[in-house]
Order: structure tokens, then sequence, then C-alpha cells
């Protein structure tokens, strides 16, 4: 058995895209998945399962399609992924004492092209900050994510991938239930 964490993108945001974690993880439960835990109401999910990430992308959304309706993107990573991930934080790695209510990470369907890569790094204006390591954008909101350019809507258009955003906290605490 495996070890998922799974991200949805754009739940429960603004009365949008209602999902109820309780009843989705007796969904989620259904289609085979074990050991399910959500954290919060903004679709993070931790669970157990045998089959590739792949496929359990395929019948998590399925699930949600049918279930309520929704096309919702996913994305779907080992703790090891996440635990590199944290590690790798270049904006702790250069001041390890930063504010962690001022970072997030945007975690990618894909790594993008060079080109869009460099298309990001040249239109982007804004006061705050990022880097793009593979499949992850780390973020740091100077004056707070709701006032930033840097959105999942920005990223996905000068990426051409599909982006969900967490927080710092977010990000640390999936990694401890992943224990």
């Amino acid at each position: 058995m495996q070890t998922y964490i799974t991200l949805l993108r754009g739940i429960n945001v603004s009365g949008q895209k209602k999902i109820i974690m309780a009843e989705f993880r007796t969904l989620l439960g259904k289609i085979g998945l074990e050991n399910v835990q959500t954290y919060i109401q903004s679709g993070n999910i931790i669970f157990r399962h045998e089959q590739p990430a792949e496929a359990l992308t395929t019948s998590i959304h399925q699930a949600i399609l049918n279930e309520y309706g929704f096309d919702v993107p996913i994305t779907i990573f080992s703790p090891h992924f996440l635990t590199q991930v944290i590690h790798n934080n270049p904006f702790l790695r250069k001041e390890p004492s930063q504010d962690i209510k001022k970072l997030a990470v945007a975690f990618l369907s894909e790594k993008p092209s060079d080109a869009q890569v460099k298309i990001l790094e040249e239109k982007y204006m804004g006061d705050d900050e990022f880097a793009l390591s593979g499949k992850v954008v780390y973020l740091l909101y100077k004056n707070g994510a709701g006032r930033s350019k840097l959105s999942n809507n920005y990223l996905e258009k000068q990426l051409k991938v599909s982006a969900t955003s967490r927080n710092w906290k977010t990000t640390l605490k999936l990694k401890s239930m992943c224990i």
C-alpha cells in the first residue's frame, strides 16, 4: 500500500463547487481508497491505495464528476515528493526565519515548458516573488495572497498547466498527517 496526497482545485471556494468532506471521505472509500483523511474544506485528501497515482487520478476525477457533476482538476503525489517540496523551499533556505504566513506553494499538473516559464518570468511585474522548480512554484506573498497577481489563474494562463496552491501552514500539516 502506498500513501498519497491529493489536492482538488477550486472546491468550496466562495460557495462554488461545494463538497462536504465527510460525504466525500465516504465516496472515496466506496471507490476503494483506504484510511481516507481530509484537512479543512478546501480539498486536501490523504489516503492509502495500491494503484499507481495516474490510475487513482482518473478514478477520483470520475467519482467527483459522477457524484457532484464537477470537472475538478486533481493533483496527486507521494509524501516523499511533499518532503522534497518542503525541504527545498528557496525562500526558507535564503531566510530561515521567513514569516511562513507569507509563503505558499502552487502544485502544477505537469512541468511547464521552458518557453512558458520564460513567458512567466518576463511578464510578471508584481512585488511578490516566485521560484519555479519542476512541478512546483514557490510563492512569497509580501502583502498577502489576496492582493497578489500570482494567483492560480495567472500561473495557469502563463504556464499553460493546471495549478492549485496551498499556504505553507497547510503544506506542513499535510506532511504531518502522512506520518
